[in-house]
């Protein structure tokens, strides 16, 4: 097997592994980062040779991207003081727990190599945390406290890491010129970040085409980590920047072709990206195995000490960090989602699974120091990161569910429901509104104006069946069974006239760009 048939075999698993995870109420990461572990160790499968300095830019600018297009800058804003307190201060608590730690267990260790090791480990990832939070039905604000985490996180470590690796490898440092770089790095992928994003929905506008403008999307995230990192800024604060920026101003409510074709579209990126992303993960292992060899009894401790710190920091963090923020909120009457009970905040502890990030950092430690002398104790170092990867990925992925069913948390459907019945309505009102508008200064028909009339309203009860309930439902459920009824038969014509047309595809003297044309629009026809 060569390695673009590994890819292939990695492509696939990730679409399996989806239906299989439903099946078995286990996370698809989880599942292929074991697929990626059993491949390790078969003999014909070769080992991975992806640059460690390739691994990020290639795999974190879509995941990225894709995460943030299920969230929104309003949402962010309202849970920034949890999402701060996780993805900066736990960071740097976590951070400096390792280092300490790992600096008097490991011998000859240096402090800033220690440093390092604690920035790779620190960070929960983003896609690990979204993917399997996303699965289990978790109240809406955990979820989004976990995603933007997982998504800010990454920038506070990777900055660390970068100051610690540069201390190791030179033997100096400064804590002003840390201090500094850290703001520098913020302020260029903050400008960097703005400048594409806003650049982006520009030329967007200018393409028009939906193809084009989702092609755009998917170079977008590319350019702003790389031109971010080589400005010396932090190339994944750029990303999420400019996939805020666009989620918030590159929408438009009437482009329902780049809306719908979008998303599926990133749907796919997203399940594909993370399939491999996840499956690298149990790939490498083979990396920290070689390192072990002889010596499996001392690394093996060291990376179980390493593990503890890491679950039991983020434990001990969490209680208090949660307890203040309640505090805080209910003397302010803040519009936080924060977690509401002990069984909340255990799940958001247990949540804190390591992956790619952690992966990507360990691997990119560099050979040499500056001097031409080794890397001080790299191979320990990639061993323990390999260590807390897979016990917390592995192990706590796969013990999630039963954690999340055991303590009884769920989402609030019923404020679910509610808030899409609130929005059925005020959907249902526009229309309305729109609706007098035009009879404002058009001649409508009494039996058309009627006809649009009950049209706005079952735009609602499209949405929110129960909002009928509060508005004339018992007069309008005749008619919603006779709409129903008129779509189904609409649906069944549609579909003859598509396989008719289909069908001429493979007619002699038939052109093929004339057939899919037509189409196409009876495929959106049946959109409507």
């Amino acid at each position: 097997m060569d390695q673009l048939a590994l890819l292939f075999v990695l492509l696939l698993g990730a679409v399996v592994s989806v239906p299989v995870g439903d099946r078995l109420g286990v996370p698809a990461p989880v599942l292929m980062t074991l697929l990626g572990i059993v491949l390790a160790l078969l003999d014909f499968v070769p080992n991975v040779e992806i640059p460690p300095d390739l691994i990020l830019p290639l795999l974190l600018p879509p995941l990225l991207y894709a995460a943030v297009r299920r969230t929104s800058w309003r949402q962010f804003a309202a849970n920034v003081r949890p999402i701060l307190l996780l993805a900066v201060a736990l960071v740097f608590v976590t951070t400096l727990c390792v280092a300490a730690v790992a600096h008097a267990i490991v011998p000859g260790l240096p402090l800033a190599a220690a440093v390092a090791l604690g920035a790779l480990v620190a960070p929960p990832d983003p896609v690990a945390a979204t993917a399997v939070a996303g699965q289990l039905g978790l109240p809406r604000r955990l979820v989004s406290i976990l995603e933007g985490e997982g998504l800010f996180n990454d920038v506070t470590a990777i900055v660390l890491y970068h100051v610690a690796i540069a201390a190791a490898v030179s033997g100096t440092f400064s804590p002003w010129q840390a201090g500094l770089d850290l703001v520098l790095s913020a302020v260029v992928a903050l400008a960097v970040g703005l400048a594409l994003g806003w650049g982006a929905n520009k030329l967007m506008d200018l393409l028009g085409d939906p193809t084009l403008q989702i092609g755009l999307s998917l170079l977008v995230p590319y350019a702003s980590y790389v031109m971010a990192e080589e400005l010396h800024g932090s190339g994944v604060l750029a990303v999420l920047v400019t996939a805020l920026f666009l989620a918030e101003y590159a929408t438009d409510a009437d482009d329902v072709m780049t809306r719908l074709a979008g998303h599926t579209f990133w749907d796919i990126v997203d399940t594909l990206v993370t399939g491999v992303a996840f499956g690298l993960i149990g790939l490498e292992l083979h990396n920290a195995v070689r390192t072990a060899s002889g010596r499996w009894e001392e690394m093996l401790g060291w990376a179980a000490a390493i593990v503890c710190v890491v679950v039991l920091v983020r434990l001990l963090y969490l209680l208090p960090a949660t307890w203040l923020t309640k505090r805080l909120h209910a003397k302010r009457d803040l519009d936080e989602e924060i977690p509401t009970s002990w069984r909340e905040t255990v799940v958001m502890w247990w949540s804190g699974m390591r992956g790619v990030a952690s992966v990507a950092l360990a691997l990119a430690v560099p050979l040499e120091t500056d001097s031409g002398a080794a890397f001080p104790d790299r191979d320990e170092i990639i061993f323990i990161a390999f260590g807390v990867i897979m016990a917390t990925l592995v192990l706590q992925g796969l013990t999630l569910p039963w954690l999340v069913k055991r303590l009884g948390v769920r989402a609030d459907s019923e404020r679910e429901k509610e808030f899409e019945k609130q929005l059925a309505v005020r959907a249902a009102r526009a229309a309305k509104r729109r609706l007098k508008e035009i009879e404002a200064v058009e001649d409508l028909p009494e039996e058309l104006s009627e006809q649009m009339l009950r049209r706005a309203f079952e735009i609602g009860v499209r949405i929110s069946p129960d909002m009928g309930e509060e508005e004339r439902r018992e007069a309008h459920q005749q008619r919603v069974r006779r709409l129903k009824r008129v779509r189904r038969i609409q649906n069944e014509l549609l579909s003859a006239a598509r396989h008719e047309v289909l069908a001429a595809r493979s007619e002699p003297g038939a052109d093929p760009e004339v057939v899919d044309r037509v189409l196409r629009h009876l495929d959106v026809r049946s959109l409507r």
